[in-house]
């Protein structure tokens, strides 16, 4: 989990539109497709970049609403608990 955790810090903004672009589209940019590990780690990678580098209001899944309002200011901890591999998969 720490290499993870160190990966997200060396990720830049051109980094982490490219990984976005590539799970959106379910395919990386030269046309390979992403099989569903790949998928998993991209989202995973996505989601910590964007809580360590995006207000909460333009994060992935942000549902709008006054509940978290205060802690938007500030910068979250990454929640390692959020990357624990489902079951039947191969990581």
């Amino acid at each position: 989990m720490s290499d993870f955790l160190k990966m997200i810090d060396n990720i830049d903004a051109e980094v982490y539109a490219s990984l976005k672009q590539a799970l959106e589209l379910g395919k990386w940019a030269n046309g390979t497709l992403l099989n569903q590990e790949q998928k998993e780690l991209t989202m995973m990678a996505i989601i910590a970049w964007e809580q360590k580098n995006l207000p909460e209001e333009e994060r992935t899944g942000y549902m709008g609403g006054k509940q978290c309002a205060s802690q938007s200011k500030k910068q979250a901890e990454i929640d390692t608990s959020l990357f624990t591999p489902a079951a039947g998969t191969v990581h």
